[in-house]
């Protein structure tokens, strides 16, 4: 049983695909026009415009996938069930902390794909985030022990896969996507149908963070203390896209 055959059944409700996001990793994809992606999930993201080739490991986000999706193989990152070089690109949109096995998944990666390799991720080491500062420090440490840091990451898929860029990607304050993605809308955190689509409130006991928010919202404390916030229309709160292309591709 996979973690998100726990937490999943409201995925697709509460964490629907922001275009803002969606234009980033179309641009990543270049002139892939045939994709595998990778921790599919609900299919947020594949763009419709491309031959796409789901794999997801958890029944109950493919349960999911809405009439018309790309067709969906059960499957992990570890051992994709395609053939050699049978895509243009293969992708992985926040699924990747998920992982057991990095490098084994990358290499994956790299066997089925032809072109690049697209991932849509966080980074440790970014811009300081009031949640997980003020009220969930566990969190902050689990995602730094889940996700590895923008050098290791590079450092990983120049090796295994090939030339790698990466680039920030600001997450807007009316996002529909991502569990930072309510920064300017600290409310909904207080929601737990919100919560129940965010793998980071999985790992914790939320108790007593949650009720620290709700005081300070109730008093006024997070407004004030959170102020320069309010007028800002994005923010870098450490996602980044990141575009490997195969070592050797013949173009």
């Amino acid at each position: 049983m996979t973690l998100y055959d726990g937490i999943g059944h409201t995925y697709a409700q509460f964490r629907r695909p922001d275009r803002r996001i969606a234009s980033a990793i179309e641009a990543a994809l270049g002139d892939a026009t045939s994709v595998v992606n990778i921790g599919a999930g609900a299919g947020s993201y594949e763009p419709p415009d491309r031959d796409v080739i789901a794999v997801e490991p958890s029944e109950v986000m493919i349960r999911q996938r809405p009439p018309g999706a790309a067709p969906c193989r059960q499957g992990s990152a570890e051992a994709l069930p395609l053939e050699t070089k049978s895509v243009d690109a293969a992708m992985a949109i926040l699924s990747a902390h998920h992982w057991n096995d990095l490098e084994r998944d990358l290499s994956e990666m790299a066997r089925v794909a032809r072109k690049r390799a697209v991932l849509f991720t966080w980074v440790p080491g970014a811009a300081p985030f009031w949640l997980t500062d003020d009220y969930f420090p566990e969190m902050h440490a689990d995602d730094r022990r889940l996700f590895p840091s923008a050098a290791n990451l590079t450092e990983k898929l120049e090796r295994i896969i090939g030339p790698a860029q990466m680039a920030p990607v600001l997450i807007p304050h009316d996002c529909t996507d991502t569990y930072r993605a309510y920064w300017r809308r600290p409310e909904c955190y207080l929601d737990a149908d919100i919560r129940s689509s965010m793998s980071a409130f999985a790992w914790i006991d939320a108790e007593a963070g949650l009720a620290k928010l709700r005081a300070d919202l109730a008093s006024g404390r997070w407004a004030e203390r959170n102020r320069h916030l309010l007028h800002l229309d994005a923010l870098d709160l450490g996602y980044r896209i990141v575009c490997s292309e195969i070592a050797g591709k013949n173009s």
